[in-house]
């Protein structure tokens, strides 16, 4: 009676065994099949801009610009609420078209380039709003983590001879005292406006065996 007993014991931890590695394969399937659904595009600094606007004096409006920035979009045309951005921009390369105000802004006085050199945008998830979408994910500034919500319109993807090509614009208002970027001061505005306008294209297939 007792190797019967064992035998079905036996018999039923080798199905639950079995359970539970079928169901890991069918969770690695999924996840590999939504990666495969999503395109890599490299956003083309050549065709795009990172801007940003301040209010200064309660008169008048300063612009300014990042020239070095680069970034990733995995994007699933099919369901754009799959898709995933990530965004770095080189604080040294800050433009206001007045170097003497520039070097003030790159100075330990606000973005303190020399030990901060980053700012960086990662999406956590995507919804869709209306016939446009927000990004909702962390921005880095200053050190500084917080989540954000940035509305963007999306144009593409269409093919363009060498593959596929995707536009897309968004815009935030930040709160720079939130990030510790200068002090306080009834000159210039705590609210910053920044302005993303990207034009990327599909990242070339990796080489064989790599």
């Amino acid at each position: 009676m007792a190797p019967k007993i064992l035998a079905v014991f036996k018999q039923r931890r080798n199905k639950h065994s079995m359970r539970k590695i079928l169901g890991l394969l069918l969770a690695v399937v999924a996840i590999g099949g939504s990666a495969l659904a999503a395109d890599e595009f490299k956003i083309d600094p050549g065709h795009s801009s990172v801007n940003f606007s301040v209010t200064h004096m309660m008169v008048s409006t300063v612009n300014g610009r990042f020239t070095a920035f680069e970034g990733k979009i995995l994007l699933d045309d099919k369901d754009i609420t799959k898709s995933s951005v990530n965004v770095s921009i080189k604080t040294a390369s800050i433009n206001t078209d007045n170097s003497s105000r520039d070097n003030d802004l790159k100075s330990a006085n606000y973005f303190d380039v020399e030990k901060l050199p980053e700012i960086t945008f990662q999406s956590k998830s995507i919804d869709k709003k209306g016939n446009d979408y927000v990004a909702h994910g962390t921005l880095t500034i200053h050190g500084v983590s917080k989540d954000v919500d940035m509305p963007f319109e999306l144009k593409g993807p269409v093919e363009a001879g060498k593959g596929k090509v995707m536009g897309a614009h968004g815009s935030l208002t930040v709160n720079r005292q939130d990030y510790g970027v200068g002090k306080a001061t009834p000159m210039i505005s705590n609210e910053v406006k920044i302005d993303l306008n990207v034009e990327a294209r599909m990242a070339p297939p990796a080489p064989a065996g790599k």
